[in-house]
C-alpha cells in the first residue's frame, strides 16, 4: 500500500534516479558526492513510509552507513585533491585515498565486511523498496567503481570480493525471511564483481547487469505472490501456477547453474582468475557459490516441488483483479534466456 501521497512518492523517485544519473555522468568529486547525498536522501522517505518501528529503524540504519560512506568518499577525494591538485574522478593518484575511497564504496555497495546494515534495512522496508535498494541503488557506487578502478588497489578488492562471496552465502544459510535471503544474495553477487573488477572490468559489468535482471525477476515474484518468508512461498502456487516455475528458473539461475544466464558470469569470471594464475582464489569463489546455491535450492523446492496440506476442494486463492505482469514476464525471460542458446556455448 502506497503510504505517500502519489505527487510527493513521484518527487522521491525522481530525485532517485536523478542522483544515480548525476553520479554517472560527473567527472568531478563533488557532483559525484552530491549524486550519491541526492540518492540517499530521497530513499529514506521511501524507507519510512511504513508507519512501523523497524521501517524507522532501518531508514536510519541506511542514513548512518550512506552519510558516513559519503563523508569518507569526500575525504579521500579532497585528500587527492590536496595531493595532486585535481578533482578529476580518475586522477585518484594518492595511495591513502585510494584506500579510503575502497572501503567508502565497500559500505555504501555492502560488500563484507561492511555488509552488517544491508540485511537489517531490507528486512525493515516493504517488497518494493527492498528490490530499489537491491538493484538501483547499487548503480551510483557501480559507477564509481568503473572510473576508479584503475587506480583501486587491486588486493584489497579481491580480499573483500572473497570475504563477501562467503559471507553472502554462509550467513544465507540460516535464513527464512525472503528480503534476508536477497539481501545475503545481493552481498554474494557484488563479491564476484569485487573480486572480478581490477582483472576485467567489463565482465564486472556484464556480471552487474546480469544480477540486476535476474534479481529484479525474482524481486516481482516475490512482490507478486506476497512472500515475505519462506513459508509463503509454499502457498505461491495457489496465486498462478505459471509464477512458480519461472521463480523456480530464475533462483537456479541467481545460483548459477549451467544451461541458465546466472551461469555466464560466473564460468567466465573463474576462467579469467585462473588466466591470472588466481585458481587458488577461483577455487574459493566457486566453493562459496556453493553456499549461496544451497539457500536458492531451498527456495526453489519450497516454491515449486512441496504442496502444503489442503482441507479446501478449490486450492485457487480468490482473485478480484486480474494483474498483468510485463515486467516480471520481459526480466523472468532474461533471467533463463541463455537456456536456449547452451548449444551455441558448446559448440
Amino acid at each position: 500500500p502506497m503510504l505517500m501521497s502519489p505527487a510527493i512518492y513521484t518527487i522521491m523517485m525522481s530525485s532517485l534516479a536523478t542522483g544515480t544519473i548525476i553520479t554517472m555522468t560527473s567527472f568531478h568529486w563533488l557532483m559525484a558526492w552530491v549524486g550519491l547525498e541526492l540518492n540517499t536522501l530521497a530513499i529514506i522517505p521511501i524507507i519510512s513510509t511504513l508507519h512501523h518501528p523497524r521501517a524507522t529503524e532501518a531508514a536510519t540504519k541506511y542514513f548512518l552507513t550512506q552519510a558516513a560512506a559519503s563523508a569518507m568518499i569526500l575525504f579521500s577525494s579532497m585528500i587527492n585533491a590536496w595531493h595532486t591538485g585535481t578533482w578529476d574522478i580518475t586522477q585518484m593518484f594518492y595511495t591513502p585515498s585510494n584506500i579510503i575511497l575502497t572501503m567508502a564504496l565497500a559500505m555504501k555497495l555492502g560488500l563484507a565486511p561492511m555488509h552488517f546494515w544491508l540485511p537489517e534495512v531490507l528486512q525493515g522496508s516493504t517488497l518494493i523498496t527492498a528490490f530499489i535498494i537491491s538493484t538501483w541503488q547499487k548503480l551510483a557506487p557501480m559507477s564509481l567503481v568503473y572510473l576508479t578502478i584503475n587506480n583501486l588497489p587491486p588486493v584489497i578488492l579481491l580480499t573483500l570480493g572473497i570475504i563477501s562471496s562467503t559471507m553472502g552465502g554462509w550467513a544465507g544459510l540460516n535464513q527464512t525471511q525472503t528480503r534476508k535471503i536477497m539481501a545475503y544474495s545481493s552481498i554474494a553477487h557484488l563479491g564476484w564483481m569485487a573480486s572480478i573488477a581490477s582483472i576485467m572490468t567489463n565482465i564486472m559489468i556484464m556480471n552487474l547487469m546480469i544480477y540486476l535482471i535476474t534479481t529484479a525477476a525474482l524481486f516481482l515474484s516475490l512482490i507478486y505472490s506476497k512472500s515475505k518468508t519462506i513459508k509463503d512461498t509454499t502457498s505461491a502456487w495457489t496465486m498462478s501456477p505459471t509464477l512458480t516455475i519461472t521463480m523456480m528458473l530464475t533462483l537456479l539461475s541467481l545460483g548459477g547453474l549451467p544451461p541458465l544466464t546466472g551461469f555466464l558470469p560466473k564460468w567466465l569470471i573463474l576462467e579469467e582468475l585462473i588466466t591470472q594464475n588466481l585458481a587458488p582464489l577461483a577455487t574459493a569463489l566457486a566453493m562459496s557459490a556453493l553456499l549461496s546455491l544451497f539457500f536458492y535450492l531451498r527456495l526453489a523446492y519450497t516454491t515449486t516441488l512441496t504442496l502444503s496440506p489442503n482441507t479446501l476442494q478449490m486450492k485457487f486463492k480468490w482473485r478480484f483483479k486480474p494483474t498483468t505482469t510485463p515486467p516480471l514476464m520481459i526480466f523472468s525471460s532474461v533471467a533463463v534466456f541463455l537456456l536456449p542458446l547452451t548449444p551455441l556455448i558448446l559448440l
